[in-house]
């Protein structure tokens, strides 16, 4: 598994806080999201920070790895090539798939806008292993992927999640990128038992941990990244650096950003949960008493009994169809068959696969659909003023019919270009003309010409081509 890159303490890199996380004390490296970086026009403030010796890490959120799918080779270059150029000693992804249907299930293609779960069977596991493969030969660095938070639960699960990461671990030699807020969303919306999670897991594959905050609303942990971090977390993150020394730790910050103030509490409260856990680890050393440590660490046979290691072994083909310990194509179908089922359930209004809660599916449908909104007004910001508080309930009743099936972009022109079709007769003419304007504007491969003559010359144009 080689030696893993000591980080320190770190904050999430996003454009709101740039000016706050270079004046910020005690820095030592920043997480950049990847898909949000142009490797030939890094932010400023990231080169400014490269220089001084801070280490930047590119963190992906779209290749899907659990998915059914193969990665896509050409998200794979982008991640290479952000990896090479920020001179990063190692990428992380997540252990979700974000996309489902295609040609491999003959159904239509969907993209969720979100990282779903992957189910802990021996069937997607078999498929993640051999997807990190792929991505683990394709990076030129060492490829951390990260646990996920989940409000649905799948039916029929083989394993824990610590059995399903210390496998996974096992089989790869991936590194574990530990998010110990979704370790409590888990918690709470699923009922499982972090300290559990934490014994069972491969310590000495741990690459660095996350801490975010998120809130809980009707019995329901949501990981809004847009919160202070909850005391809960800190405790399971004292719990962690009781068990292992963390290479390195960063809280994550997406939105309703506080003061540089307020961050640089959050980091020390954070570094402050980090010391206590490690100040237990030597006082119960000193004492005599071993510490806790991972399953992989005590050689725990609690993971015998399930068949964790035992059935499946490093490459055991023994469950898969190709027999050559890689998922056969026969186990990749019916995984995707499963994933786009969910899928479909939740942003096209397709009926509940058996054995999911219904209740909790709706939840999840429902934040898909509100998050997808406030994307698509962060990425087409006038669609917002142009229609004001219409806004967001116009764009939930279209979504509802409406699957994500591209990017964003394309998203707000076909929800534009749906506004305009279905506006009803007493919309306010001034709203219907500016978002008009704006479709017009963007719907073509260049933007419309300002020149009234060439305005013109294209409006005769459309008006003959109708006769």
């Amino acid at each position: 598994m080689g030696r893993t890159a000591r980080l320190g303490t770190g904050i999430g890199w996003r454009p709101e806080i740039a000016d706050a996380v270079e004046r910020m004390p005690g820095i030592d490296w920043v997480e950049a999201v990847s898909e949000n970086l142009c490797p030939g026009h890094l932010p400023d403030s990231l080169l400014r920070l490269r220089e001084r010796g801070v280490t930047v890490v590119p963190h992906g959120v779209s290749l899907g790895l659990g998915g059914a799918e193969r990665p896509d080779a050409g998200r794979l270059a982008a991640l290479a090539e952000r990896a090479e150029v920020l001179g990063a000693p190692l990428v992380t992804e997540h252990i979700a798939f974000v996309r489902a249907g295609g040609a491999l299930t003959a159904s239509p293609a969907l993209e969720a806008g979100h990282l779903l779960p992957v189910p802990r069977t021996r069937d997607a596991l078999d498929v993640l292993c051999e997807n990190v493969r792929i991505a683990q030969d394709a990076l030129p660095v060492p490829l951390a992927v990260e646990n996920i938070a989940a409000l649905v639960a799948w039916p029929d699960e083989e394993l824990t999640e610590g059995q399903f990461l210390y496998e996974l671990a096992d089989r790869t030699g991936v590194r574990l990128l530990i998010d110990v807020a979704n370790l409590h969303t888990n918690h709470v919306n699923l009922g499982a038992d972090p300290a559990e999670a934490l014994a069972e897991l491969p310590l000495e594959a741990l690459a660095y941990v996350h801490v975010a905050g998120g809130f809980e609303r009707d019995g329901v942990w949501h990981d809004s990244h847009a919160h202070p971090v909850a005391q809960p977390v800190l405790d399971i993150l004292t719990d962690l650096a009781s068990r292992v020394a963390p290479p390195g730790v960063l809280l994550e910050r997406d939105e309703n950003f506080p003061d540089g103030d307020a961050l640089s509490g959050e980091v020390e409260a954070i570094r402050t949960a980090v010391a206590k856990g490690r100040a237990g680890s030597c006082a119960a050393v000193t004492a005599g008493t071993a510490p806790r440590t991972s399953g992989a660490e005590s050689g725990s046979g609690s993971r015998s009994g399930s068949g964790s290691r035992s059935e499946s072994g490093s490459g055991s083909g023994s469950r898969s169809e190709s027999g050559s310990g890689s998922a056969g194509d026969v186990v990749r179908q019916r995984l995707g068959l499963a994933q786009a089922a969910l899928l479909s359930a939740l942003v096209a209004g397709t009926p509940v696969p058996e054995g999911f809660d219904r209740v909790r599916l709706g939840v999840q449908a429902r934040a898909l659909a509100g998050k997808r909104a406030d994307v698509v007004g962060r990425v087409a910001p006038e669609l917002p003023v142009i229609l004001g508080a219409r806004y967001r309930p116009a764009f939930l009743a279209y979504a509802q019919g409406s699957p994500l099936t591209g990017g964003y972009r394309r998203d707000a022109l076909d929800f534009a270009a749906h506004v305009l079709r279905t506006a009803p007769g007493d919309e306010d003419p001034a709203v219907r003309r500016a978002l008009r304007e704006w479709w017009l504007d963007r719907s073509g491969p260049v933007p419309r010409s300002r020149r009234p003559g060439v305005r013109l010359a294209r409006a005769t144009r459309r008006v003959l081509l109708r006769r």
